[in-house]
């Protein structure tokens, strides 16, 4: 593998602390917003998810293969990509299977759900959502943060678009941290900065996960860290993106938003072949 420049790492790290801090946007509407913007997080959902899945399944599988097959050759190669797609598919479940089920991040919440009028009442178990809810995230966004940052490395055009896709879906993920933390608190503060640190997670988990695996780096780590992000991304589209965007009650903006965001990641890598 190539040697890393200092411009291509700082390029990777930024976008990759774009992305996690995201959380703390989420966290501002839940704040400052009377209402949740259905509509826009429906499509804006569904658009994330249409960016990874096509990326996922037409850009980084193949570039994992090609990378694969250059180290173990053609039958070798294209095994073991395939086993490593579906790797980082039992890496993110697992990680999901053990997180709790009432805190899990894909339970979304509105920002109707705070009733500033309303007395505020069991704080200790609004406090304990909230917490738990931002433990959640940060556990589910260090591969997420190694795969934003991995992609970035190898293709700053491609780590654009995969960054840009985790941020988006992790804006309802800020308002899942702050809602339940405001309404005990009252506390704009500890809403937001709870959020927000919840997303520090993602460039932490890539610099660990980096430090760990670059002394290690060939052809054949590099494919198999490239297909487990595949895999990682595929299953957050499926498992995270999608039924939250339905969750949000706007099916067919969901939809909508999974072709336009394909179609934009169709385009914008034709246009830099």
């Amino acid at each position: 593998m190539d040697s890393i420049d200092f411009h291509s790492f700082a390029v990777a790290f930024g976008l990759t602390l774009f992305a996690g801090l995201a959380t703390g946007v989420g966290s501002v509407i839940a704040i400052f917003s009377k209402r949740t913007n259905t509509k826009f997080l429906a499509v804006a959902l569904g658009f994330s998810a249409g960016v990874m899945l096509y990326v996922s399944l037409v850009e980084i599988f193949f570039k994992a293969k090609d990378a694969m097959i250059a180290g173990l050759g053609e039958v070798g190669g294209s095994w073991a990509t395939v086993a490593a797609f579906f790797g980082g598919v039992g890496v993110i479940a697992l990680i999901d299977k053990f997180v709790p089920s009432h805190e899990n991040p894909h339970e979304m919440r509105r920002v109707e759900e705070i009733d500033r009028d309303k007395p505020r009442q069991d704080y200790s178990r609004l406090m304990r959502t909230g917490t738990f809810t931002a433990l959640a995230i940060a556990i589910h966004n260090f591969p997420e943060g190694l795969a934003t940052f991995t992609a970035a490395l190898k293709d700053p055009t491609l780590g654009v678009a995969i960054a840009v896709a985790i941020a988006i879906h992790n804006v309802p993920e800020g308002i899942a941290v702050s809602v339940p933390v405001y309404f005990a608190t009252n506390d704009k503060k500890r809403a937001f900065w709870l959020s927000f640190l919840s997303g520090l997670a993602e460039p932490v988990g890539a610099l660990i996960g980096f430090l760990v695996i670059y002394q290690f780096m060939n052809d054949v780590v590099f494919g198999a860290i490239f297909a487990g992000v595949a895999g990682i991304m595929v299953y957050i589209s499926l498992d995270e993106l999608l039924p939250a965007a339905e969750e949000y009650g706007e099916h067919h903006y969901s939809i909508f938003g999974v072709v336009a965001g394909m179609l934009v990641m169709a385009v914008s890598l034709l246009l830099f072949i």
